[in-house]
C-alpha cells in the first residue's frame, strides 16, 4: 500500500481527526450539494451522492444538514456555487501530489494551496503535470476481526476487484472505479460491513522516503487535508513500516 494510503489508515484506524467536527461537516456539505449539482438527487441514480451521504453519516452528520444540502444541490433551495478543481504539484523529496478541492472562489483557494506547497519545499505544476502518474481506483476497507478471508476474497475478486490487501487490522479491496459501486452492494448484500470506502487514485509507482523527508511530505499531506476547500490528497511517497509507526505514534502522543 502506498504511502498516503498507510497514512489514512493509520489515522483511521485510530481515530486520528484533527478536523473540528464543524469543518468535517463543512466539507461533507460541499461534497454532498455538488455531487447533487452534477448527478442529481437521486441516490439510487447516483453513485457519487450515495458515497458521499455514506461518508456524512459515519461522522453522524443530521438528517436534515443531508437533505438541504441535495436540495441546494438540485436548486430545490437556494445556496452557493462550487467549483471542482484539481491542483498537481511535487512536495518534498519529488513526491507527486495531487489535491482535489471544491471552492466557491477559485482564485483564493489557488493562492492558498499554492502558499502551503512553497511552504514545505513544494511547488504546483500545470493539469497534467503528474495525473498520469497515478490510476483511479475505488477503495474499500473492511475491518478483519470477525470477517472470514476466504469469504472477502471470493466477494471481491468475483466481483471484478483488481486485489485484496491485507494487514494488521483490515483488508483493502481495489476495484475499478466501474465495479467499486457494485463490490460495495455486494458486501452490504452478505452483511459484511466496510470502515471506508471511497474513489481514490493509485500511484503507478512510489518515491521512498527517509525520515526526515518523510515528516515533512506528512505534514503537507496534512495541512493540505485540513484546508476547508480540500476534498482529497494523493501522493506517491513510500514511507517503510518502522519509520511509518515513529511518526504514527508521534502524531498519537500529541492528542
Amino acid at each position: 500500500m502506498s504511502g498516503h494510503s498507510k497514512w489514512s489508515s493509520i489515522k483511521h484506524k485510530k481515530g486520528k481527526a484533527d478536523l473540528e467536527r464543524g469543518k468535517i461537516f463543512s466539507k461533507l456539505i460541499m461534497e454532498i450539494t455538488n455531487a447533487a449539482r452534477i448527478g442529481g438527487g437521486d441516490v439510487n441514480a447516483n453513485p457519487r451522492l450515495r458515497t458521499s451521504i455514506e461518508s456524512a453519516r459515519a461522522v453522524n452528520m443530521p438528517a436534515d444538514n443531508i437533505e438541504r444540502a441535495i436540495k441546494k444541490g438540485t436548486g430545490e433551495l437556494p445556496g452557493i456555487s462550487y467549483e471542482e478543481i484539481e491542483y498537481e504539484g511535487y512536495g518534498p523529496g519529488g513526491v507527486a501530489m495531487i489535491v482535489k478541492a471544491i471552492t466557491d472562489n477559485k482564485n483564493r483557494t489557488t493562492a492558498e494551496i499554492r502558499h502551503t506547497f512553497a511552504k514545505y519545499g513544494g511547488n504546483l505544476g500545470n493539469a497534467g503535470c503528474v495525473a498520469w502518474q497515478f490510476l483511479p481506483k475505488g477503495l474499500i476497507m473492511i475491518p478483519r476481526e470477525g470477517n472470514d478471508e476466504d469469504k472477502i476474497f471470493s466477494i471481491a475478486l468475483e466481483g471484478g476487484a483488481d486485489d485484496v490487501k491485507t494487514d494488521v487490522d483490515s483488508y483493502q479491496v481495489i476495484t475499478p472505479p466501474e465495479n467499486f459501486e457494485k463490490i460495495k452492494k455486494q458486501f452490504e448484500a452478505e452483511k459484511i460491513k466496510y470502515s471506508h470506502a471511497e474513489l481514490t487514485r493509485v500511484p503507478q509507482n512510489s518515491v521512498s522516503l527517509d525520515e526526515k523527508t518523510a515528516e515533512r511530505v506528512l505534514k503537507l499531506y496534512e495541512l493540505l487535508e485540513e484546508h476547508i476547500d480540500v476534498q482529497q490528497v494523493f501522493g506517491n511517497f513510500d514511507i517503510s513500516e518502522e519509520i511509518m509507526e515513529k511518526l504514527s505514534a508521534e502524531v498519537m502522543n500529541k492528542e
